[in-house]
């Protein structure tokens, strides 16, 4: 491919580089040579000069994550309430304060506020979450600008500057390595590798994935050991953790909780505008005073509104979230606790979560196999004596055991670098049969077997069992290699050689004839809470998947480990071929994404949500920042990085997973009672509403005053205020829980109609049979209304028998309260201020019989509703525990 003009590279750059692809779009920047990665950026190893870099600067923006400016928090805080049930709300507030219901309108207006004020901190957290990833980069860097090196502020850093990296620092930008030495980066943060990575100049990998780039460096990476020079090739917006800032500053994708709220909202705006305008239209035909029919109209909207729902849903959220701080969880949204209850899936990240989160020497073998105390020995006094930075797998194998080193003495070493992938030490040891010299060797084994000629049988007899390195012995220790790592282990070879007692200094070629003793393998372990969590959440039907960045091998292992069966495994370098509409069709088969960069995990969070499931994701770092972002809960950990607790939405205070199983159960409780209050305002107060708007037809005047259906609709919701409080069957506790609004219409539409039928026999009783005036009618449905809805709430509380379900003694407390206030206002003095008439004994008979007649009817017509509609759930668990 010819190199592409160096004004069309950087053009690119500063609008679709993204990645850092050349103009073609075939592949990213580390995919070329290192010529044409220079002469694309125009630059060269001198660096640019100081008027080049001001220009570039002009052009491409600071090096940091954001420049455009957000709208005024003003504004911010205006655009939440573009929501139906907020702007609902929000009139069903103005009615009430025009009718005089200064408490109802105080009411609404409060929990508009606090609904509306909680989003906003939201998405003013999600900015909080941008400030700590720009806090985790690099502030200063050193630059070679006009072949002269200099320190400078990181954000002027630009496409085409040379920056020095040392041990230590953190990596300001992206880049391509000119010159390495030693030179090692952890860049877990950015593609979840457990371990450091070597990084070089010559090496061009095959695959545009970020864990092959072992040419190139990416900002938030810190070096660990060596230092580099590096070609500056993507900044700030445009580098793979601007990516992650960018992503996690977008406005959040909608929870299921945003979603189903809506979607009710909706639901109830329409009906509502159906019979308000049928109410109006009718009166206005039959030619009714004006300014009454309008009342009317507008208190039946009032009567519609569930207006009580935030409160509703503040409170039982709030108790959720006193339960689970009990278990050491802090609930960041409260809405969370709601989608908890509703994943049907729970992405897990691996490193830290499913993991100890440090690398632990889990065994150390001879050649066949076998544990071996004299391999450890050998090991740990490389580890001991080597003067350079050690690695986090040096410090395992210290941290390991402690041996005794009296009788050691170092005299010198040939240290690591990336060529070799091995270091040695020359010890001197002093027994009581005199001084012997030993050269102890560790490194990658294909390496460190390429200079062995024998090998130790038993490492705790070497004299006696050391022999020449044969093809089956050979093929044995390769069979052993290949064992460990199919089981996830990262190993180290270890080999020795006995030197002359007049060696002093250690040479690169000592470095042969060696005898191989064994290996160190390491891991990363699996949590013991893991094993529990995982069962548990398979008895909750939740299909558990886990999204690394981390190898196949290694993760496999870990699955295994904790009985987590697998069925299908998705490599990022896969994934990164897939469009969209196939990756929704593969996250349903694989439960295993391996290998996959920020952007990957983000993308196969969003293919769950967009094939209708709901989503838990768990993880630590940096790199889990949008997918913790984009799920319907983000959960993360104390010990993880400042910008994964500010993205999550459920911080665990404790290292035990098992917490999100009860959270679930937690979450369940709360959808259900949250579901009781809607689906009783959606059948009672329909039927009403709509026996109301009948009405109109036939009675020559208004069934229900304006105030009465206020009063009526307010001592209805006092009796909601306690649901928060009310048990929840267990049967709702067993599976994933969501919203299904056909379910919730059908609903309002059968059991509804039922209650308007007993209404539309209140009415023939009442002016044919009892011979009421207008006021002995709006007093006695008024009564007859309040009395329906007060006792139906036990039967719409559950789905099972009424008499099998227990409710909270609270529910039955207030129910009856006010249900005696329905019936003793009419004969109280209050009665008469809202325009109630004493009746006598005989109506309170007629309306006792309906409303027990009526009870009995929802039950039986909830009985078959349930039979007929009842929504379908997942009958057998979501994975499988061996």
């Amino acid at each position: 491919m010819a190199t592409p003009p160096a004004a069309h590279l950087i053009a690119r750059h500063s609008s679709e580089f993204g990645r850092g692809e050349f103009v073609d779009g075939k592949h990213p920047w580390w995919r070329y040579p290192l010529d044409k990665n220079i002469a694309a950026l125009d630059t060269s190893r001198e660096g640019l000069s100081p008027t080049q870099a001001e220009e570039r600067l002009s052009r491409f923006g600071l090096n940091s994550f954001r420049d455009h400016p957000r709208p005024h928090l003003f504004l911010q805080f205006i655009q939440r309430f573009n929501s139906p049930l907020i702007l609902l709300l929000l009139f069903a507030g103005a009615i009430s304060a025009a009718t005089g219901d200064a408490v109802g309108s105080a009411i609404i207006a409060t929990m508009v506020l606090l609904s509306v004020l909680l989003d906003f901190i939201q998405e003013h957290r999600a900015e909080r979450t941008a400030e700590k990833l720009k806090q985790s980069v690099a502030l200063h860097a050193t630059v070679i600008r006009g072949g002269k090196e200099q320190d400078t502020d990181a954000r002027l850093i630009v496409p085409g500057d040379i920056v020095v990296l040392r041990a230590g620092q953190l990596v300001p930008a992206d880049g391509r390595v000119l010159s390495a030495q030693d030179f090692f980066i952890q860049q877990a943060a950015i593609t979840g590798e457990a371990y450091p990575v070597e990084k070089n100049s010559h090496i061009v990998p095959a695959t545009d994935e970020l864990h092959d780039a072992a040419n190139a460096v990416f900002m938030g990476s810190s070096v660990i050991s060596g230092q580099a020079t590096v070609l500056v090739c993507a900044t700030g917006s445009q580098t793979e953790i601007g990516h992650v800032a960018q992503a996690v500053t977008e406005r959040r994708a909608e929870t299921a909780f945003e979603r189903e709220i809506r979607q009710f909202g909706m639901l109830i705006l329409r009906i509502t505008i159906m019979l308000v305008g049928f109410v109006v239209v009718v009166n206005l035909i039959m030619q009714r005073p004006h300014l009454e029919s309008f009342m009317f109209a507008l208190a039946l909207a009032v009567g519609l509104t569930p207006e009580l729902l935030p409160v509703i849903v503040t409170v039982t959220l709030s108790r959720g979230a006193l339960r689970l701080s009990g278990n050491h969880v802090v609930v960041k949204r409260l809405s969370a606790i709601h989608d908890l209850g509703a994943i049907d899936v729970f992405c897990t990240d691996k490193t830290g979560t499913l993991t100890e989160g440090s690398i632990r020497l889990e065994c150390h073998l001879d050649i066949h196999g076998k544990s071996s105390e004299t391999v450890l020995r050998y090991a740990w006094l490389n580890c001991f004596f080597e003067s350079g930075l050690r690695t986090p797998l040096e410090d395992a194998v210290l941290a390991h055991e402690s041996i005794d080193v009296s009788g050691w003495r170092k005299l010198d070493e040939v240290p690591f670098d990336f060529e070799r992938r091995r270091l040695s030490v020359l010890l001197a040891y002093h027994a009581q049969d005199g001084e012997r010299r030993w050269l102890i060797l560790k490194g990658a084994p294909s390496d460190v077997l390429a200079h062995c000629t024998s090998v130790c049988l038993d490492p705790e007899h070497l004299e006696v069992s050391a022999v020449p390195m044969d093809a089956g012995l050979l093929a044995q220790v390769h069979s052993q290699l290949n064992s460990l790592e199919k089981d996830g282990f990262r190993t180290l070879a270890v080999a020795v050689k006995e030197m002359p007692l007049d060696r002093d200094h250690a040479r690169l070629e000592d470095e042969d004839e060696l005898t191989l003793m064994g290996f160190l393998a390491f891991l990363d372990p699996p949590k013991h809470s893991a094993t529990a969590a995982m069962e548990k959440l398979a008895q909750y039907a939740v299909k558990v998947k886990v999204v690394t960045g981390d190898s196949e091998l290694v993760t496999e292992y870990i699955c295994k480990s904790l009985k987590l069966r697998v069925s299908g495994v998705l490599m990022g370098q896969e994934l990164a071929q897939m469009d969209d509409a196939t990756l929704r069709n593969r996250v349903e088969s694989a439960d295993l994404f391996c290998r996959v960069n920020p952007m990957q995990k983000n993308r196969i969070i969003l293919a769950l949500k967009a094939n209708g499931h709901v989503i838990g994701y768990l993880g630590d770092g940096i790199n889990d920042a949008p997918a913790l972002h984009n799920a319907d809960v983000g959960i993360s950990v104390d010990t993880a990085v400042d910008v994964a607790r500010e993205a999550a939405d459920l911080i665990l205070l404790q290292q035990d997973l098992g917490v999100i199983a009860g959270g679930v159960l937690e979450g369940r409780r709360t959808f259900g009672n949250v579901r009781k209050y809607i689906m009783m305002g959606a059948s009672s107060n329909f039927g009403n509403m709509f026996s109301m708007a009948g009405a109109v037809l036939f009675l020559p005047f208004l069934p229900m005053l304006p105030v009465q259906i206020l009063l009526n609709n307010i001592l209805y919701d006092l009796a909601g205020t306690v649901i928060p409080f009310d048990k929840v069957d267990k049967r709702e506790m067993t599976m994933p829980q969501k919203w299904d609004m056909s379910f919730l219409l059908k609903f309002m539409l059968i059991l509804g109609p039922v209650s308007s039928l007993f209404d539309f026999l209140t009415f023939y009783l009442l002016l044919h049979v009892m011979h009421a005036n207008e006021q002995m009618f709006q007093t006695g449905w008024f009564v007859e209304s309040l009395a329906t809805q007060i006792l139906v709430i036990f039967i719409i509380r559950t789905s099972l028998n009424s008499f099998q379900s227990r409710p909270h003694p609270s529910l039955i407390v207030i129910s009856l309260a006010i249900l005696g206030i329905a019936i003793l206002l009419p004969i109280s003095s209050l009665g008469a201020y809202f325009g109630f008439v004493r009746l006598s004994w005989p109506y309170y008979g007629v309306i006792g019989a309906l409303v027990l007649v009526y009870l009995v009817v929802v039950e039986v017509a909830k009985k078959i509703f349930y039979t007929h509609f009842e929504p379908s759930m997942t009958s057998k668990p979501a994975f499988h525990v061996q």
